[in-house]
């Protein structure tokens, strides 16, 4: 097994070298938007491979307990996390709104 430096490591560009592109609002919405969405997809994702672990362990076939248990624990930490940052918009949206112009 071959042992690489860290600096081999490093992206190869710097943070000063790295061109921000200018994005219009529409952009930027939609940009957030299809993260959101891949966000929710792969806390979906989570759960339906927790829910197909948790039934194939209840009908006896061949899975692991520790499988079964990785996984759900897995998709009630994402499901937590999604829960709290929709938690934190939605107090974030509350307090500008309480805002006076």
């Amino acid at each position: 097994m071959a042992i690489n430096s860290v600096s081999s490591m490093l992206p190869t560009q710097s943070a000063t070298e790295t061109k921000l592109t200018p994005t219009t609002p529409y952009e930027a919405q939609q940009s957030f938007a299809n993260t959101l969405k891949d966000a929710i997809k792969s806390v979906n994702e989570q759960q339906i491979t927790s829910d197909k672990l948790t039934e194939r362990l209840i009908n006896g076939e061949d899975v692991d307990l520790h499988e079964v248990m990785i996984a759900s624990q897995k998709a009630g930490v994402t499901l937590n996390a999604t829960i709290e940052v929709r938690n934190k918009a939605i107090e974030a949206y509350q307090e500008i709104m309480r805002m006076s112009v």
